[in-house]
């Protein structure tokens, strides 16, 4: 059994890859064959307090380092990252149903493209401020909780735990357990990158049980959240008692409006590859097409003429 293969069905916590205090295992299904993909072991809150107490551990040191430090191993990171692009685009199919190509193009390179881009902002941010007679200092937050989807998961991934590192922040990521490999390797190339022991940890595990015990934890000052609008509900309310920061990305499909002098044979293709891209799964794709009344027939006649041919 391959070390992915065998930490699938941990977590990481405190910089080492340890057993669930669970015990419940969940098969991860292969949409394109509707067998099991891989198995994981859902986490506990338990699971959740030995992570939150590793990332105040590390909070201590990493929330002092400098810009230069946190360059040098965001950078490592994307080495790292690039070395296992073809891993997360094997993972990302088999568990999400991307076409391999879209995988290890579109997927892939989003999540690198993030940190990337964090690189930049890094390099330029300026972490004082001058305000009338004062100074304006911005500093961490702390722990973070981070609880992202499976139709993108490592641009939701990287677009949350990059920034946090060049805050300076630890972080608890809870990915989807429908999507749990790409969060595994993740984790490894985090690991191969020299990130500090508790600075990052990952904790396997669904909604109800994990992501209950992030949201509501008192040992986490954020968690911010991509999913659905019901689960965001769910979210807020259990993070209300504590007054932490919550930040959501909620579920939602984009209208395209076309209009009524418009080449529907022009328009209309690209809307619908919009639609289909990404096997459909994506909460941007324009799955409503509003059109003129006078018009629809013609429309619905471009588009079934499309799947079709």
């Amino acid at each position: 059994m391959s070390d992915t293969a065998t930490h699938l069905k941990q977590n990481y916590i405190g910089g080492q890859w340890v057993d669930s205090k669970g015990g419940k295992s969940h098969d991860v299904i292969n949409p394109a064959t509707e067998e099991a993909a891989s198995t994981i072991v859902l986490g506990t809150a338990a699971d959740v307090d030995d992570a939150v107490a590793a990332a105040r551990e590390a909070l201590k040191s990493w929330s002092q380092t400098t810009r230069e430090e946190r360059l040098d191993l965001l950078n490592r990171i994307v080495e790292e990252y690039k070395k296992r692009a073809p891993d997360l685009a094997k993972s990302m199919a088999s568990e999400m149903g991307a076409p391999v190509s879209f995988a290890g193009t579109a997927q892939v390179g989003a999540g690198v493209g993030g940190f990337l881009g964090t690189i930049a902002a890094l390099k330029d941010f300026s972490f004082t401020e001058k305000y009338a007679a004062g100074v304006i200092a911005y500093e961490p937050i702390g722990v973070v909780g981070m609880i992202t989807p499976w139709n993108w998961p490592l641009n939701q991934i990287a677009l949350k735990v990059a920034p946090a590192l060049a805050g300076g922040n630890t972080m608890i990521l809870k990915p989807s357990e429908e999507c749990p490999g790409n969060a595994t390797i993740f984790a490894e190339i985090l690991d191969a990158a020299g990130v500090p022991p508790g600075v990052f940890n990952l904790v396997q595990g669904d909604g109800p049980t994990v992501g209950n015990a992030i949201s509501s934890h008192p040992g986490i000052e954020m968690v911010s959240f991509t999913g659905s609008t019901r689960a965001g509900i769910l979210v807020a309310k259990a993070a209300a008692d504590t007054v932490k920061r919550v930040h959501q990305e909620l579920g939602g499909k984009s209208p395209n409006i076309v209009l009524p002098d418009a080449d529907f044979a022009a328009v209309l293709p690209p809307t619908v590859q919009g639609v289909l891209v990404n096997t459909g799964q994506s909460c941007i794709a324009p799955t409503r097409i509003l059109v003129q009344k006078d018009r629809e027939a013609e429309a619905v006649g471009v588009i079934k003429a499309m799947f079709d041919g």
